[in-house]
């Protein structure tokens, strides 16, 4: 069951709407919501259950949800009809059966747009990381405190200009990747649904591929920053990973589902790619050992969902979700309203 956060929760008036807040926010966007809304923040910070989630909204207007909250078809058919909106805190919704939300009457926001620079800069960190072996250097020396010193073969790594980086997805995340890639002498390679116009293609040089498999075997590294759909689920699957040049690298600030990790551990540990960088991955039953393992041999560096962790980019989100409840609760269209894929019809909610 949730608990009242630190913060005092102002209840001045029964006109103001009742939210649930099921993960802590940073402070000054807590403030603001105590002052705009009714307030309940989960003060333990650690992931409900779908029955606190239900016991938590009992006469709330609102579900301030994160990607950590399980809302499948089944909590949403419990939910109190008090709850019109869930308002996610984050860009992605993977957690949110968006369909069953839709057909039972509710409306579902998200924050996107603010994390498009701190999440390029993560891919960008990630990318010059696997081939110049950062984080394994870093680990030797921590490791080894009598350290020889500097040798003309000691950690030798790859150099980055003049490689190939293959975009999968070039919206807004892809192409902020894009940009500090080509600054870096990486060229630019990419697969998208759509192809970008030329004011974004000239400049970064990129070239376009409409065939994701012969793009994957002309590169030196593969970028995903594609969202996550019943069509790219496991876009990276086990034939386009064995399609990839041998040695290539992988990597990964999106979504895990976007990659078939048993395969791409697979070819980790055989050594036909040379090394991933991982921001995100299948942890619901703990990291699996060896994705462990080789990331304790050097083949993997893992990162823990970092690309989005700035005081910056959370208090923009925060900022957002607040502008999302708001335009809803006086009757306006919030400006980052989801709907499904395929929109069911909508039944009446109470």
């Amino acid at each position: 069951m949730p608990r009242s956060g630190r913060l005092p929760l102002v209840r001045m008036t029964s006109s103001k709407p009742k939210i649930l807040v099921t993960r802590r926010l940073p402070a000054s966007i807590e403030a603001r919501m105590a002052t705009l809304f009714e307030t309940d923040v989960n003060d333990a910070d650690a992931a409900l259950t779908g029955e606190d989630i239900l016991a938590g909204l009992e006469g709330k207007d609102v579900l301030v949800s994160t990607i950590t909250d399980q809302i499948d078809a089944g909590l949403i058919a419990r939910l109190p009809a008090s709850v019109r909106l869930i308002a996610q805190f984050g860009n992605g919704v993977d957690n949110i059966d968006l369909e069953a939300a839709w057909a039972a009457g509710l409306t579902v926001t998200n924050t996107p747009s603010v994390l498009t620079e701190d999440t390029a800069d993560m891919a960008t960190a990630l990318i010059l990381a696997l081939p110049r072996r950062l984080v394994e250097g870093t680990q030797m020396l921590l490791r080894d405190r009598a350290w020889a010193g500097w040798s003309p073969t000691s950690m030798l790594g790859h150099r980055l200009r003049g490689k190939a980086l293959g975009i999968v997805g070039m919206g807004r995340i892809g192409t902020a990747v894009a940009q500090r890639a080509r600054a870096l002498g990486l060229s630019i390679h990419y697969y998208s649904r759509n192809r970008r116009p030329p004011a974004i293609e000239t400049p970064l040089e990129a070239r376009y591929w409409d065939n994701l498999d012969a793009m994957l075997a002309a590169v030196d590294i593969v970028s995903l920053h594609t969202p996550l759909t019943r069509e790219t689920h496991h876009i990276l699957s086990a034939d386009r990973l064995d399609a990839m040049n041998p040695g290539a690298y992988v990597v990964n600030v999106s979504r895990p589902e976007l990659l078939d990790e048993p395969a791409l551990i697979a070819r980790l540990e055989s050594g036909h790619l040379a090394g991933a960088a991982l921001d995100v991955f299948e942890n619901r039953q703990g990291i699996n050992p060896r994705l462990l393992a080789l990331a304790e041999a050097n083949k993997v560096v893992l990162t823990a969902h970092m690309a989005s962790a700035t005081l910056e980019a959370r208090v923009e989100m925060g900022e957002a979700v607040i502008v999302n409840i708001r335009a809803f609760m006086d009757g306006h269209q919030p400006p980052h309203r989801l709907l499904p894929d395929t929109p069911l019809p909508r039944a009446a909610k109470g």
